[in-house]
């Protein structure tokens, strides 16, 4: 592997918690809005691992006007929420699931370009396979475990799916803030699907039909369900191992309180190996939201926003478009009166199996992925504390541009 070029901006310098030689940086996974770097920094001849990812405004615009054939204004602000974005989401996440998460350092703006921000961690190799069933379950749970601060729906700032900005302001009901999210998504991959004529009409409908009736019953009926925290990003692709711990690791979240089962969204597809099987293991294990006969209409809503996302990021998945426009046909059908043929019991209760279950001892995680097991199968350089913020990182000696 050759040592990139790049020199560190002063920035990036500022916010590594420890002072030494940077004796290499290459280059480490990109995206089309990102891209990353490991950097090695010597330290009384002992190696110090960082992963900053670079993310860039600039990189993101001449992405979407070709992408999306029109032009969008972007500025440093994209880029700023981004790396906002995932640091919160990633700090929230190592409180809850230390053992699985690379503790988060700072993110910030570069110094020498208005363009680009970066968020800054610790590196760990990771290999490209699933952890098992039980330990992914364990750790999942205990996410959907943390409760909303404010008792809304939403996030404290924004996050990105992908390349797309999700609006977290803070609804009262998850049909408000599903709903917002859909007719998001929708207009995503209609910028690529050139206005669908189709496709139009029969969201009108569906919005209107359908979302109502499988999302108002969590809420009403003498029922509520609580906002909870969920991954929003969980995909085989955000879900790995350590190469040397093998305990599982996650990122790239793009966290919000929401209703849990929409962790689902990205699982009811061939094209992905996280799929059905984990979704009803998790159902028998954990619990399911009530009306639980409708636990499946609600993964198939949920996976249709994906579907719509999906379309949006990467015109080659244009090709699910007829499948999408089958299950909204499917639920529509199924549901042709929307609210007017929902029967409400109001003597109903919320006492799902999600919220009483107590087989799972969400404080005692699984043996392969405690903080203790890392530790002492070589994961010492990765230590467990409260993230940087912006500023409050050291100042790094001056790095001479050739040292990199």
């Amino acid at each position: 592997m050759d040592t990139d070029t790049l020199t560190l901006d002063p920035a990036i310098v500022a916010a590594l918690p420890v002072r030494g030689e940077v004796v290499a940086i290459f280059r480490h996974g990109d995206t089309n809005w990102s891209y990353g770097y490991k950097i090695i920094i010597e330290i009384d001849d002992d190696d110090h691992e960082f992963f900053v990812k670079v993310l860039s405004c600039r990189s993101i615009f001449h992405w979407l006007a070709s992408l999306i054939r029109f032009m969008k204004i972007l500025d440093r602000e994209d880029a700023k929420e981004l790396a906002e974005g995932e640091y919160e989401s990633m700090v929230l996440m190592h409180k809850l699931i230390p053992e699985a998460i690379v503790p988060p350092i700072a993110w910030g703006m570069f110094e020498t370009d208005s363009s680009k921000a970066f968020y800054l961690t610790y590196f760990r190799d990771l290999d490209k396979q699933l952890p098992s069933d039980d330990s992914l379950i364990r750790l999942i749970s205990k996410i959907h475990q943390k409760e909303s601060p404010t008792g809304k729906f939403g996030f404290h700032v924004p996050t990105f799916y992908g390349c797309r900005k999700v609006d977290n302001s803070w609804c009262e009901s998850w049909e408000e803030f599903f709903s917002r999210e859909l007719r998001s998504s929708i207009n995503f991959a209609q910028a690529v699907l050139q206005h669908d004529e189709e496709l139009e009409g029969l969201a009108k409908t569906f919005i209107d039909l359908v979302v109502p009736r499988l999302l108002r019953p969590l809420e009403t009926g003498g029922r509520s369900i609580k906002p909870h925290l969920v991954f929003g990003d969980l995909w085989d692709a955000n879900v790995q191992v350590d190469s040397r711990t093998r305990a599982a690791a996650l990122f790239d979240p793009c966290c919000f309180y929401g209703h849990f089962e929409f962790d689902f969204q990205c699982m009811t597809s061939d094209r992905y190996s996280l799929n059905y099987n984990f979704v009803y293991l998790y159902r028998d294990r954990v619990g399911v939201s009530e009306p639980a006969e409708e636990f499946d209409d609600r993964v198939a809503l949920y996976a249709l926003r994906n579907d719509f996302h999906t379309m949006g990021m990467w015109p080659r998945w244009t090709s699910v478009l007829d499948h999408v426009k089958s299950e909204m046909n499917r639920l529509i059908e199924k549901y042709p009166d929307g609210l007017h043929g929902l029967e409400v019991n109001t003597a109903l209760e919320n006492n799902t199996a999600f919220e009483e279950n107590t087989a799972l001892d969400y404080n005692n995680p699984l043996e392969e992925n405690t903080v203790e097991s890392a530790t002492i199968e070589g994961n010492e350089d990765i230590p467990f504390f409260n993230p940087i913020v912006p500023g409050q990182g050291g100042t790094l000696v001056a790095i001479k541009a050739d040292s990199a």
